[in-house]
């Protein structure tokens, strides 16, 4: 039986690249929508740093996924500067429809060979690359800006909190880390209906810090 789950990401993290090079250890059955959605966005809602916003954790982040590609011997070279703007390139995602082919093109571009998309040369570049002429007609249009803001607020509808994140059947799974547990839902959608998972999910809170 087929079944379907939505995935949010940004091209801006590295985590969204590697989890998606893994997308062939999705079941085949599994019918995957991709929306590209501004992680900004999600931290302005919920009120929090991305990682590349906190000195130490964006260095260990950097070098993190540097290391991990290679143990999983995925092609990765962090771009010349990030965090980066990555509004263009996901618009340009929108507008070629979110497509599997061109997201995975615009991943690697960015994150397999670290090109700059935050430049307009090496935007254009990219643009190149894809065959497309009269690319910022095409990020410009008000249907792909309206579908980038509501790709984001279904994210944030769904309690989409990081990218990138899988939700299917009201469960989220933020985080390439996450892929295995989410694999196993699919197959077993219990593993997430134990005793201790639904005292976890009801788990109160012994104080609570200001902000």
């Amino acid at each position: 039986m087929t079944q379907t789950a939505d995935w949010y990401f940004d091209f801006i993290s590295p985590f969204a690249y590697l989890q998606f090079k893994h997308f062939e250890r999705l079941p085949e059955a599994l019918e995957v929508t991709l929306h590209p959605i501004l992680f900004a966005g999600l931290l302005g809602h919920w009120g929090h740093k991305g990682p590349a916003e906190i000195p130490a954790k964006r260095t260990q982040t950097y070098q993190h996924c540097d290391w991990y590609a290679a143990r999983l011997g995925v092609p990765f070279r962090t771009p010349p500067a990030h965090p980066f703007n990555p509004i263009k390139v996901l618009r340009l995602a929108i507008a070629l429809e979110a497509k599997p082919a061109a997201v995975g093109a615009i991943f690697d571009y960015i994150w397999g060979e670290g090109g700059d998309v935050h430049s307009d040369a090496g935007f254009a570049e990219l643009a190149e690359r894809l065959g497309l002429d009269d690319v910022d007609s095409m990020i410009t249009a008000p249907a792909v800006k309206t579908a980038l803001r509501a790709n984001t607020d279904a994210a944030l509808a769904a309690g989409v909190y990081g990218v990138p994140t899988f939700a299917v059947d009201g469960q989220l799974f933020w985080g390439f880390d996450l892929t295995d547990l989410f694999i196993e839902f699919l197959e077993n959608p219990g593993v997430m209906q134990t005793d201790e998972m639904k005292r976890l999910a009801k788990l109160p809170m012994a104080i609570e810090r200001e902000i």
